[in-house]
């Protein structure tokens, strides 16, 4: 596997050479200085170029950069359309690598940058265009202290998308109760993240999609959070849709008692409906029924 000063000398030579790439960034985890390094992260480069046309007439001057086993183009197709400003390639290399390559035309420069979100570090500047950009921060992914609406919005949607995880499992429809268990369970995440907030401070980041929260909670939430992706059968399901109940019910508790919120009453009211309505389909055990 190359290394990292391989392949950035790799992408830096050819940006060098080729007289219509005028500037390049390194964005992403490796632009981070809070991300752990390892050999799964990404190269997220942007070429800033005064014209796409002669890199999209063929893809041929992309084996400079190695040989790759697989590309995707997102502009390019139907069924999973791009979100960003440019021409994007997704490469995978034989020896691991994996490049995220974006072309960005120079007049669509301030479009790249209101989507951009702070983690980017300019590696080329052939015409100084770039002299004002800003350190790279990852502060857009800290965790925001909630306000009392953004707390209730929180209970209010995890208790209200309860109801449709049980009723795909009342029907035996796995899928359909899976979907929204996830929709449950980001809430889930949601609260808990708050409440490392109120507890270690609001000025760092858990990841994308939560993936260093283990960090920060005790080992056993961690270990119960874990189980709430047993979905592999109906009883598996609702296994995990009460322990997401009793995680956030404690999670919540304790931010409102952080902040002096109202945690909401229709937990309650929720929860019975959940007991009756499982019960009425055979769903809960006798040891769930006396808890």
């Amino acid at each position: 596997m190359r290394s990292e000063e391989a392949m950035l000398r790799t992408i830096l030579d050819y940006a060098a050479r080729n007289p219509h790439i005028r500037a390049v960034l390194l964005e992403g985890s490796r632009a981070n200085p809070n991300a752990p390094r390892d050999c799964f992260q990404d190269f997220d480069i942007t070429y800033l170029v005064d014209t796409l046309v002669p890199f999209l007439e063929s893809d041929d001057w992309l084996a400079v950069f190695g040989r790759r086993i697989m590309l995707q183009k997102p502009e390019a197709m139907e069924l999973f359309p791009p979100e960003i400003v440019g021409f994007s390639y997704l490469l995978l290399f034989d020896d691991d690598n994996k490049l995220d390559l974006t072309l960005v035309p120079l007049d669509q420069l301030e479009e790249y940058r209101q989507q951009s979100d702070g983690l980017r570090r300019v590696l080329l500047d052939k015409d100084g265009i770039l002299s004002s950009e800003p350190l790279a921060s990852d502060e857009v992914y800290h965790i925001r202290r909630p306000t009392a609406q953004m707390f209730d919005d929180c209970c209010n949607e995890f208790w209200n998308v309860t109801p449709y995880v049980l009723k795909g499992l009342c029907r035996e429809e796995l899928l359909f109760a899976a979907d929204h268990l996830h929709l449950v369970r980001q809430e889930l995440l949601r609260m808990l993240s708050w409440q490392i907030g109120a507890e270690h401070g609001f000025g760092f980041s858990l990841g994308k999609h939560y993936k260093w929260i283990r960090r920060w909670l005790a080992p056993a939430v961690w270990e119960a959070l874990c189980l709430t992706y047993r979905m592999d059968s109906i009883p598996a399901l609702f296994e995990s849709l009460l322990l997401c109940h009793q995680l956030f019910r404690e999670s919540a508790c304790a931010v409102a008692a952080a902040f002096s919120y109202v945690y909401p009453p229709y937990d309650a009211a929720i929860s019975d409906y959940v007991r009756r309505i499982a019960r009425r389909y055979g769903l809960w055990k006798e040891e769930q029924l006396n808890a």
